[in-house]
């Protein structure tokens, strides 16, 4: 972990900011009566932090390096070779002009802003081949070499996506989504054995997957990057998760659309292990979570032991999706510091408003997640959940410790309940505060097991205070 990574968490993790006088601020903080106001008051000195990369002028249009709009020409090596002579120069913008670039994985260097004018379109390949050879890579909180990710970089340093373009993954029942369920081939077997492989500690250079395997791909995938900037353009129907940083420092993700909404497991955005993230005016239409903030899993995450934390995610409006804003499932790093504010959220096929799930296999810590003024208009589950037994499993070596939540200014209308709670026993969530809410039609009673320091303030369900 370099030196700006600990600097960061030392401030986030651990309650002490890299600044002496934002540190003393926090601690005279400390003391006011109202803890969530203490909280909400780091957001603007974390934002502050929070600041795009930016690029010289130079631009180097992939149509200069063989790239033909025709949506038929394969257009890999243009790419390629577009971005090398921009990161050999110093930096700058990798230019795809309006039309419809066919292109396998492209793989992004320092200093390289990819921009998609309006009515430019990659159209990724149906060809697993066209993703090898193999990359570092994270498959649902376990690192291993796989499939590269569509558009992937690691290691580097001032990385944007730009533009009014759309990002298309060309995934659909025939092509990468039929991989996650029978009948075979299917990810079973892989998830099975890459488990087994961190379990037993074997070296991520020797979990060797990608061909004769069937691990799917992320669309857009950041790891270990620093400066990273997406914003504007629309993505697509992705084999899996859409974008999804990794172990990166200072993330823009503004005015993005994920339009995505029939794949399996293809949540919108999965800051994972990040520091210093700002989701903001962003819009999801997904097959599962919108917005799912994780840490890595069960062995392999307490390996690389890195948190995410100071995630902001401002604006925002989810409509399809398993959760809004979705914390989990891969925890076992540690989640801390989550801010969201001012989303609406409403589909028949959104399942849930804010979502927490773990469970004693992950291990690892949720708290000072912090939530307001958030309209739901309608939910298919309950609109708050917390789940500690995350695929009914409510045993196990690594209780996670979850709690200090607070949420305040939510207004829902229907859902079947308002609070699905469900904590561990002996190991029960701890402190949920719900103020000035409103829960307008809930069909159903809570449910609420295992749960202390569960305090309602000011909130009304069916028209009754409780």
């Amino acid at each position: 972990m370099d030196q700006l990574r600990r600097r960061l968490l030392a401030g986030a993790v651990g309650g002490v900011l890299a600044a002496g006088v934002a540190g003393r601020a926090d601690a005279a903080l400390a003391t006011s009566t109202d803890p969530a106001a203490a909280a909400w008051s780091r957001v603007p000195r974390i934002r502050r932090r929070i600041k795009p990369p930016r690029f010289p002028g130079r631009t180097f249009p992939i149509t200069d390096h063989g790239a033909a709009g025709d949506g038929d020409t394969m257009c890999t090596q243009a790419f390629r070779d577009a971005i090398a002579a921009c990161s050999a120069a110093g930096g700058g913008r990798v230019l795809v002009p309006a039309g419809t670039y066919l292109t396998g994985a492209i793989h992004l260097a320092d200093d390289v802003d990819l921009h998609l004018e309006a009515g430019a379109t990659l159209r990724f390949s149906r060809d697993p081949a066209d993703y090898l050879p193999v990359v570092h890579t994270r498959y649902e909180g376990i690192e291993l070499m796989n499939y590269s990710p569509f558009i992937y970089a690691r290691g580097r340093t001032n990385v944007a996506i730009t533009g009014d373009g759309v990002i298309d993954g060309q995934a659909d029942a025939g092509h990468w989504w039929d991989w996650s369920s029978d009948p075979p081939p299917t990810e079973g077997p892989d998830k099975k054995l890459l488990a087994s492989m961190a379990e037993q500690g074997v070296p991520v250079e020797e979990r060797v997957f990608g061909e004769g395997h069937h691990l799917r791909p992320n669309l857009i995938q950041l790891y270990e990057c620093r400066n990273v900037l997406i914003e504007g353009v629309t993505v697509k129907d992705s084999p899996m998760w859409n974008i999804h940083p990794v172990l990166c420092t200072n993330v823009t993700i503004r005015r993005v659309t994920v339009d995505s909404p029939h794949g399996p497991n293809n949540d919108g955005c999965d800051p994972e292990s990040c520091v210093d993230v700002l989701i903001e005016r962003c819009a999801f239409n997904t097959g599962d979570d919108c917005v799912a903030i994780k840490a890595g899993k069960n062995a392999d995450g307490r390996r690389v032991d890195a948190p995410s934390a100071n995630v902001l995610v401002d604006s925002c409006v989810m409509r399809d999706g398993n959760g809004g804003v979705t914390i989990g499932s891969e925890t076992t790093g540690g989640v801390s510091w989550v801010f969201a504010w001012n989303c609406t959220m409403s589909s028949p096929r959104l399942e849930r408003a804010v979502r927490i799930k773990t469970n004693p296999e992950r291990g690892g810590y949720v708290r000072d997640v912090y939530v307001k003024d958030i309209t739901v208009e309608q939910a298919a589950d309950a609109v708050v959940e917390v789940a500690l037994n995350y695929e009914n499993k409510h045993t196990g070596p690594y209780f996670p410790d979850v709690g200090r939540i607070d949420i305040r200014r939510l207004r829902a209308g229907r859902a079947p309940r308002a609070f699905a709670l469900i904590g561990n026993p002996g190991n029960p969530i701890r402190g949920l505060r719900v103020t000035n809410s409103v829960f307008e039609e809930m069909a159903e009673d809570d449910v609420v097991t295992d749960v202390t320091g569960f305090v309602l303030r000011n909130v009304w369900v069916n028209g009754r205070r409780v």
